[in-house]
């Protein structure tokens, strides 16, 4: 909850009437961006380390030399360099979507009463963490919290959320996605504890639905295949205030992209979000099948795909490809210089 009052948001504060100010900044000339990508992927290349994922049976399989980086800027220009175009499954990547479009569907308060925003400090398929919270699944990039946003998705069946949450992925992307149905069986077969999760919080009251219908939902969302170049249209899509920088969709408001973005930039790498915030700066989110999604609002989006991840589930390639580029971008949104530009203050 908010620290100094359970229910003080905008308007106790008195913020509400006040326009907010963007100054964001600019990125280097295209043929720079080309430059850094190239850059960026060779000093990827000389990391081996981390084990694909294989929890998930199908994902086993994965070329573990499987590697690509997209930067899509906000004016639509597209930059990539090695596997862009292989699709793979999105996964937990779908998380951060699903919620922006919940909170664009019903509203920045309902969304956080619910599901909430502080990071839990446990695995992202914590029981635990649910238990110590009252039930409460503390954040959407969770389990316990993606499950709860897609169960409140608009819709008063399975098919319909599921239908709400597909187009409204396809629109982020802008192209029509589809599910990888190999991917959505293997997992099905082993969600065992996502079905509990789902279960508990019903326990709770923060499921209404029938969970498991919740679970194959989610279950569904978790395989709609994308590469790397769309979530880099993805990405730059929230860092455009919603609007899709390929098709001119406003696909969500610019009110939403900050929401989403302030609870990635809290959450979205887990348990290691602390330090992915400290060294590269920038809201993120990974899924386990090797996606990475960057947003540098106002900027750029980034996608990368390399199936090796570290023991919290990130891509190890696609970490070391996004700090690189967001210091030689200038993409971190913690960065600053002096404005005084090297004279002396007076």
């Amino acid at each position: 909850m908010w620290p100094y009052s359970d229910s003080m948001r905008g308007s106790e504060l008195g913020v509400d009437d006040i326009e907010t100010a963007v100054d964001t900044g600019a990125v280097p000339r295209g043929d720079r961006i080309d430059e850094l990508l190239d850059a960026a992927y060779q000093r990827a290349l000389e990391h081996a380390e981390g084990a694909v994922a294989d929890y998930i049976p199908i994902l086993a399989d994965a070329d573990p030399e499987g590697f690509g980086i997209c930067v899509a800027d906000v004016d639509g220009g597209i930059h990539e360099v090695g596997d862009t175009r292989y699709a793979f499954s999105i996964q937990s990547i779908s998380k951060a979507f699903v919620y922006a479009l919940l909170c664009d569907a019903v509203g920045h308060e309902a969304v956080f009463e619910m599901v909430g925003v502080n990071n839990t400090g446990l695995a992202f398929n914590s029981v635990v963490a649910i238990e110590l919270n009252d039930g409460h699944p503390m954040n959407p990039m969770v389990n316990a919290g993606a499950l709860a946003t897609t169960a409140l998705m608009p819709g008063g069946t399975a098919e319909e959320k599921w239908d709400a949450v597909r187009t409204g992925l396809s629109r982020f992307a802008g192209r029509e996605l589809h599910v990888d149905e190999e991917v959505y069986r293997s997992e099905a077969a082993t969600n065992h504890r996502n079905r509990a999760i789902a279960q508990l919080l019903e326990s709770y009251g923060r499921i209404q639905a029938d969970p498991m219908d919740v679970v194959d939902v989610y279950t569904r969302q978790c395989a709609l295949l994308v590469d790397a170049h769309d979530l880099a249209i993805m990405a730059a899509t929230l860092a455009d205030g919603g609007v899709n920088p390929v098709t001119g969709d406003q696909v969500v408001s610019a009110d939403v992209c900050r929401d989403t973005l302030a609870v990635l930039a809290a959450s979205g790498l887990y348990e290691r979000s602390g330090e992915w915030l400290f060294e590269i700066g920038l809201p993120g989110k990974s899924g386990v099948a090797g996606g990475l999604v960057t947003v540098a609002p106002g900027k750029v989006g980034i996608g990368t795909y390399a199936p090796r991840l570290d023991s919290a589930g990130n891509s190890v390639r696609g970490q070391v490809a996004t700090a690189y580029l967001s210091r030689a971008l200038g993409l971190n949104i913690f960065a600053s210089e002096s404005h005084f530009s090297g004279r002396t203050p007076e």
